[in-house]
């Protein structure tokens, strides 16, 4: 242990359950050996070795190899080591603080902090001394702000500090806004809301600041205690745009999206095809000629365009299982924001630029989707279901599409109303429904069907299922370089491959996939799965993040209702899954996240901001028909499902 000593070389304890902690357990027994308590030439980073290697002793760990008397000997240090660090750092006062810090370890520098607001340092010694021995010895205000201790003694000297540069403005911003913060730091007590906005303003109007960070001021909500406000969002809203404006004069970037096209000669109802990031889909323009009846256009939505899969899940919401490496653990997100990643936005254009089609395509051969959508609920669910008395009014011909899209919106709420007093009652009372006026959040529309979805518990053995299985992060999927794929699932399906192939760690999770009844225990045959129809269960939870009970067999029901038995899963009783609420909240309101583009708000309390634009109208206007057809599909799986499992009610109330 000498000053000169790389910080590669020094001791650290970075916790019982790190990896890292453990590789150093040689080195940590060596240190404790040779420890001299005579010694007087401790430097700074000495003592800060010793009080780490004290939480390695104190946890006792120690390598394998070492007996239980000289751990015994071993830990009898410990009282000289806690009397060398306690007496290196209360001996510190303003004559020598600059000398004692001047060679910190960067690794070691919170340490030295925290040990000297232990010893009271910050009592003793003036704001003018440790700022400025701090700055000489390049320790970052990041740091200080780590040490509340340090923060709360010096007040106003580290406001000022902080008031210096606008770059400071990351750390609030960081703090009270990014999502995965995980470092705790304080602020000056006397650094007021307007500070921050202040703060925040110069960084959002300085020559460089970080797209990321001005992101995350302007999908923000208005906090007047931290100095947030609509017009600071809007100012960070045109610096990030300009930002990348800048960007692309320069960088052309990655073309990615999706291209939609209708062919007289194509045969095929449609052909999807990939150029790099680019999705193409292709429509026989024939097919959509013979499919324009009411119910094979609704039913176009889910077969042609597939707005939903086979069980009715919707394909629209961000699901934890697209995001890339990147997305999940790189990507900045605030704390209030629905997070998004490349593939969302390509299925959401791709779903968008569909229904956009459609509708032009329909309304070049007279049928209006907005009628479709009326006879759904005029006439359909009260033909097929004996749901009667449900209404809803298509737009006026004549009327914009400003006009078409506030009254959509309006449409859309009194759907919601109509179903929910449809499922609470058994039946549709008009007048019931004219005195009702509060509309359902999106998470809490009922459910004719009882045990509706079924959802992954927080239980350790399905999240550990879930995750060697399904995840990217699992090191399942690697076998040597020529036998690997990202998953163990993939491995599984697309190779064969042998127990005996895997490492003695893989093997100890497969052994738990094995008792869990998740893959089959023949040593002897390539893995396979040990029920194909759990399998299919356990990856559409992973997929969808929820599962439709009544859509599958009665022999997997009763496999899930033994999942539920085993707590890896539990049912609720929704219209739409939690991830689909969360979707339509993203896009309709502000109820739970803050960078959605709330359409439904902006429209109906008319603070829209694009005035005349008949362009910005009509993108709203399809966005609207697509989350209405959406509530569709949903409405109609609801009522199937609950007519297949009660008949007699529904032939009641016909």
């Amino acid at each position: 242990m000498t000053g000169t000593d790389s910080w590669k070389s020094r001791l650290r304890f970075f916790g019982r359950e790190d990896c890292g902690t453990f590789f150093q357990l040689e080195d940590a027994c060596y240190l404790l050996r040779s420890f001299d308590s005579t010694r007087s030439d401790y430097n700074v980073n000495d003592v800060v070795e010793l009080y780490h290697l004290v939480q390695f002793a104190e946890c006792d760990l120690f390598p394998a190899a070492v007996a239980d008397e000289e751990r015994d000997t071993l830990k009898k240090k410990l009282p000289e080591l806690h009397r060398v660090i306690s007496k290196f750092f209360a001996c510190v006062d303003d004559s020598s603080f600059a000398a004692v810090i001047k060679d910190i370890d960067p690794q070691y520098r919170a340490d030295v902090l925290r040990l000297l607001a232990q010893k009271r340092t910050y009592d003793r010694c003036t704001a003018q001394v440790v700022l400025a021995a701090l700055q000489s010895a390049e320790v970052h205000i990041t740091d200080i702000l780590t040490c509340s201790e340090l923060v709360c003694s010096y007040d106003q000297e580290i406001r000022t500090l902080l008031l210096e540069s606008p770059n400071n403005a990351e750390h609030l911003i960081a703090k009270h806004l990014r999502s995965d913060t995980h470092q705790k730091i304080t602020f000056p007590p006397s650094l007021s809301s307007q500070d921050n906005r202040s703060l925040i303003k110069a960084y959002v109007e300085s020559s460089s600041p970080n797209p990321n960070f001005l992101r995350l001021v302007a999908d923000a909500r208005d906090d007047p205690t931290i100095g947030i406000d609509a017009s600071l969002r809007l100012m960070a809203r045109h610096a990030y745009d300009a930002f990348w404006a800048k960007h692309f004069e320069v960088d052309e970037g990655i073309l990615a999206g999706c291209e939609i096209r209708i062919l007289d000669e194509q045969t095929d109802a449609v052909m999807v095809t990939r150029d790099e990031l680019v999705v193409k889909y292709s429509y026989s323009r024939d097919w959509l000629l013979d499919s324009l009846d009411y119910p094979t256009v609704l039913n176009n939505f889910i077969y042609l365009f597939g707005f939903s899969d086979k069980h009715m899940l919707l394909n629209f919401p961000s699901f934890r299982a697209e995001l890339g490496i990147v997305e999940r653990y790189v990507s900045i997100t605030g704390k209030d924001c629905y997070q998004t990643g490349m593939w969302f936005k390509t299925k959401n254009e791709a779903a968008t630029g569909q229904t956009a089609m459609y509708e032009q395509f329909l309304r070049s051969q007279d049928v209006e989707l907005e009628a479709v959508l009326a006879w759904f609920f005029t006439e359909y669910i009260a033909d097929e279901f004996g749901a009667k008395n449900f209404r809803f009014v298509a737009s006026s011909p004549t009327a914009t599409f400003l006009e078409r899209s506030r009254h959509l919106f309006s449409e859309m709420d009194g759907v919601i109303k109509q179903f929910t007093l449809y499922v609470q009652h058994g039946r549709l009372d008009p007048e019931l429904l004219r005195m009702t006026s509060k509309t359902l959040p999106y998470g809490k529309i009922p459910s004719l069907v009882q045990k509706k979805y079924l959802y992954a518990t927080e239980a350790p053995d399905i999240q550990r299922i879930q995750h060697l299985l399904f995840s990217d992060q699992s090191l399942m999927g690697y076998v040597r370089e020529d036998l690997h794929e990202d998953t163990l699932e993939r491995l599984i399906i697309n190779h064969d491959v042998l127990y005996d192939e895997f490492t003695d760690l893989q093997k100890a999770n497969l052994d738990f996939l094995v008792i869990c009844g998740v893959i089959n225990d023949d040593s002897s045959r390539p893995l396979s799965f040990a029920s194909l129809p759990q399998f299919r269960v356990l990856k559409r939870l992973n997929d969808f993040e929820a599962v439709s009970f009544f859509h599958y067999s009665p022999t997997t029901r009763d496999l899930l209702e033994d999942m539920e038995r085993k707590g890896w899963v539990e049912h609720r009783n929704s219209l739409l899954t939690i991830a689909e609420s969360k979707y339509f909240n993203f896009m309709l309101n502000q109820s739970e996240f803050s960078n959605g583009p709330d359409l439904r708000n902006r429209y109906s309390h008319g603070s829209q901001p694009d005035g005349d634009d008949n362009r910005i109208h009509y993108q709203t206007y399809i966005q609207a028909l697509r989350l209405l057809v959406a509530l569709v599909i949903k409405i109609n799986d609801d009522f199937e499902i609950g007519c297949e499992q009660n008949p007699t009610a529904f032939k009641q109330a016909e």
